[in-house]
């Protein structure tokens, strides 16, 4: 099988290309750092007015999984155009390069949960009401709409993955990442740890390891219709249950409070209906607890 992954460079993007490089000898990356050229199999993409035909026109892929684009709710409202250019518009480019070149080539591009905003209720399937809070979630919507179109269209086998609160080894961003800088902030500062929230909001986590497990099953056992597919652990943990886990396991004794202040664009609670994944042969197999200790593992080696 020959695989070309988008985005190496990033967090999913690496685990991808990590593990998928040790189960197939054809394996294609392409990114945005200038040293990954010194692989042969990598494309050095630009930041800007990316041209993906290159990726396309001199080899045929069975799967492209795209990991590239922008994933941050905070800065899409700073810069909806940046997030819609890197969400939607790199999508299409991609698509159109597929169509063009490599018609047989199937697409896996990562979604988001941010399509389901506040959820009417618990747990949320793929036929929920779709109610993004921010421009991320309606970008991301906007690039399922593309990959639905797409498929019905032009034959273009696709799948979005909405993917609810990865983590694990490598993320430097998001609440694992922000706790611990608040540790350093506190040692150099000599302030109170102040967290954003109440606590009781939830999130449904997925630790890198399950993910990546989740996306080979996907690729696969899935239909490639166009479909949508929630990909997560299927377990709602509380904030403030993370929270102090992650803190009891770094030092007993730091303290820590809520501010209850809220985000924009934050969803209070949410927990995945995973049946679809499950019905692949999908079990999550790193708890929330083994899974912070892992990232605190290599959090403490980065010292």
């Amino acid at each position: 099988m020959k695989i070309l992954i988008i985005g190496a460079d990033g967090f999913i993007g690496g685990h991808c290309a990590n593990y998928f490089s040790k189960k197939f000898n054809n394996v294609f990356l392409a990114g945005t750092k200038k040293d990954g050229i010194l692989n042969k199999n990598y494309y050095l993409l630009t930041h800007e007015n990316t041209d993906f035909n290159l990726l396309f026109q001199h080899n045929e892929y069975d799967i492209c999984i795209n990991a590239s684009g922008y994933a941050n709710v905070s800065l899409s409202f700073e810069n909806p155009a940046k997030d819609f250019e890197l969400n939607v518009v790199n999508v299409h480019k991609i698509l159109l390069a597929i169509r063009r070149y490599n018609p047989k080539c199937r697409l896996i591009n990562f979604s988001s949960a941010a399509v389901y905003g506040n959820p009417i209720k618990l747990p949320i399937t793929e036929n929920s009401k779709l109610l993004p809070l921010s421009p991320y979630g309606f970008h991301k919507l906007q690039s399922e709409s593309l990959l639905t179109e797409y498929h019905k269209f032009f034959g273009i086998h696709t799948c979005s993955l909405r993917v609810f609160s990865a983590y694990g080894v490598g993320l430097k961003k998001q609440i694992f990442w922000d706790l611990y800088q608040k540790i350093n902030q506190k040692i150099k500062n000599n302030i109170d740890i102040e967290i954003f929230g109440t606590g009781e909001e939830s999130r449904d986590f997925i630790f890198i390891d399950d993910l990546i497990f989740a996306i080979d099953l996907i690729i696969q056992k899935a239909n490639f219709e166009g479909e949508c597919i929630n990909v997560s652990s299927g377990i709602e943990t509380k904030i403030k249950d993370v929270v102090s886990i992650f803190y009891e396991n770094w030092d007993k004794n730091i303290a820590f409070n809520f501010s209850g202040k809220i985000k924009i664009g934050d969803p209070n609670n949410w927990k995945a209906d995973i049946k679809q994944l499950e019905q692949m042969g999908f079990i999550s197999q790193v708890s929330i607890y083994e899974g912070i200790n892992k990232y605190i593992k290599w959090l403490k080696e980065q010292e």
